[in-house]
């Protein structure tokens, strides 16, 4: 049945306007009002990676040369890899999962090479896709953990789709049960990566966050670390199957960014979010 039939059978049936509104989110994935939110035309904004693994941030004129954090990696490394070559800046993944670690380590086997093929759809990227011409060894490395809250052993749960590459720790994909297919991992906290790599909180510019649901603790954990990087690009993945659990998850962690200082300032209408600091100062 087509959505709108959808939509109006449930209005009719039901008469509950509650329950439309619910349908209607759904069917337009907007199951959250920060989805709505309008892109601040006081910033330059900028786009790298490809359509499935590119991020939206503010070329404000401090990224040359920078060090930034990127958790997520699966198989597209289009973004990583792009800004690592635009702003001669280093990279440090965070990504556990052995088939991001294993598409790591083939990108850097080609560092300093050419494109020999291009981008595809979706998110599985080919190796000889990356133009790694302007990119030295070491501009990228590879955490081999899942970044979490507090330094422990924990499940990372397996997708519902097994084409997919991207595990998580909330299991948000499964109704958050800790019964599904897993594997067991190392995680370990922003700041503790950070001291490891000999990188300041203070001299974090940008951390990216696409962690399958565990966004929420991690960023909780950075503001009360204090650690308040310029930008942040998180994609909200429990909005993508949206549950009362998970969007009250997602304004709680809002709230938080918000109250520490941050302004959300685009979105794609999606998951995928755009906080940068508003205060004057980081101290």
């Amino acid at each position: 049945m087509h959505a709108r039939k959808v939509v109006k059978v449930l209005i009719k049936s039901t008469g509950l306007l509650s329950i439309s509104r619910r349908v209607v989110n759904y069917f337009r994935k907007k199951a959250h009002p920060i989805q709505t939110t309008e892109t601040d035309p006081h910033y330059e904004y900028r786009y790298l990676g490809t359509e499935y693994g590119g991020w939206f941030f503010v070329d404000d004129g401090t990224l040359e040369n920078t060090t930034i954090v990127s958790a997520g990696l699966g198989e597209d490394a289009s973004f990583d890899t792009e800004f690592a070559a635009t702003f001669d800046a280093n990279v440090v993944i965070v990504d556990p999962t052995p088939r991001a670690i294993k598409h790591f380590n083939g990108i850097e086997q080609r560092v300093g090479s050419k494109n020999t093929s291009f981008y595809v759809d979706g998110g599985c990227q080919p190796i000889d896709a990356y133009d790694l011409s302007n990119i030295r060894h070491g501009q990228l490395s590879i955490v081999n953990k899942a970044l979490w809250d507090k330094p422990k052993e924990v499940k990372f749960f397996a997708p519902r789709n097994p084409q997919h590459v991207s595990h998580s720790i909330v299991n948000y994909q499964n109704d958050y049960s800790d019964q599904t297919e897993s594997i067991d991992v190392k995680a370990d906290t922003l700041a503790s990566i950070l001291k490891a790599a000999s990188i300041q909180p203070s001299d974090l510019k940008l951390v990216k966050l696409d962690i399958e649901g565990a966004e929420i603790e991690v960023i909780q954990d950075m503001l009360a670390n204090y650690i308040l990087p310029t930008q942040i690009l998180v994609e909200y993945d429990e909005l993508n199957v949206p549950s009362s659990a998970g969007l009250s998850r997602v304004s709680k962690c809002d709230r938080a960014l918000i109250d520490a200082g941050y302004k959300l300032i685009r979105t794609d209408g999606g998951a995928n979010f755009l906080y940068y600091w508003q205060a004057s100062d980081k101290d």
